[in-house]
């Protein structure tokens, strides 16, 4: 029986959806417009296999895919490819006989894990501040000349309390779907992280930043109006109780986007970078609607 029927089977009672590739610029397309909770690679002729374990490698290289955890299925293999696919980064090897509640259990412990371990944000599945903490490590680390971008909605808690949790979580995954097809779209070489919140990160090339902030602009202030009762929209605004019971009003929600350039290795430190974005969104938050700002001062 083939891999997909087993894979249907055994996962029944969910709602699942199967994606096939056979490149790994397929696999990258798929991964980046999709939420793929897990890659399963499988063969049946050990000369063959090794292009498998090859795309494991591959898969590791790669910061975005990397965080995706990869499950070779081998009937017989021999022992030193089983070794050598562990080496390459995979995560569990399945040979032998294929047994429908064991392969379940093991993939899904494996998921379980590896968003526990990787510090994946189980609402939008973009990598976390550990992830996102090695990510601009290396990128100074490699003397990159790179932009990255603090985004942050405005007034996202007044909204959360309005329309309930429910309604907020959908914002949060929305807007991080926005920004990250936005800047695959632009440069694959991009980076999208969630920090946590309604706070987002994304790292591109210094050439890419302008085109790719103001498409993320363009396009949530365009989406963010089907987020809204008709009656709401009309008003332009919605009306929240404080903590001192006292109602206020706020407009619908926007996108502040903070920006630096590394340049010329500036930065030597995440916590330099840290601390200038944090000083500069909050200067981006005063400016209405929704907005990006780039820092021109030195590093201090």
């Amino acid at each position: 029986m083939s891999l997909d029927f087993h894979l249907q089977h055994f996962f029944l009672q969910n709602q699942i959806q199967l994606h096939f590739y056979d490149t790994f610029e397929e696999l990258i397309v798929i991964c980046q417009r999709n939420e793929v909770d897990i890659i399963i690679l499988a063969g049946g002729e050990e000369n063959l296999f090794l292009k498998e374990v090859e795309m494991v490698s591959l898969i590791k290289r790669n910061m975005f895919l990397a965080v995706i955890p990869i499950i070779l299925f081998h009937p017989n293999p021999d022992e030193n490819l089983v070794i050598t696919a562990y080496q390459a980064g995979a995560e569990d090897f399945i040979y032998g006989d294929w047994k429908d509640k064991l392969v379940e259990v093991r993939i899904n412990k494996i998921i379980e894990r590896i968003r526990r371990d990787m510090s994946i944000n189980p609402s939008t599945h973009l990598p976390g501040p550990t992830i996102i903490e090695h990510e601009l490590s290396e990128q100074i680390r490699s003397n990159s000349e790179f932009a990255v971008a603090y985004a942050d909605l405005d007034n996202f808690k007044a909204y959360n309390d309005y329309y309930g949790y429910y309604y907020g979580d959908a914002i949060i995954r929305l807007t991080a779907r926005i920004i990250k097809d936005i800047v695959f779209d632009v440069c694959r070489e991009g980076f999208v992280g969630h920090i946590a919140g309604d706070d987002y990160i994304y790292i591109v090339p210094q050439d890419k930043f302008e085109l790719v902030s103001k498409t993320i602009i363009k396009t949530f202030d365009s989406l963010i109006r089907l987020r809204y009762d008709n009656a709401d929209l009309e008003r332009g605004k919605i009306s929240v109780a404080n903590r001192n019971g006292v109602l206020e009003e706020f407009p619908i929600l926007t996108l502040s986007i903070a920006i630096i350039i590394n340049h010329k290795g500036m930065f030597k430190h995440v916590g330099e970078m840290s601390k200038m974005l944090a000083d500069l969104k909050k200067a981006t938050k005063l400016k209405p609607g929704s907005n990006y700002m780039v820092e021109r001062r030195s590093k201090y």
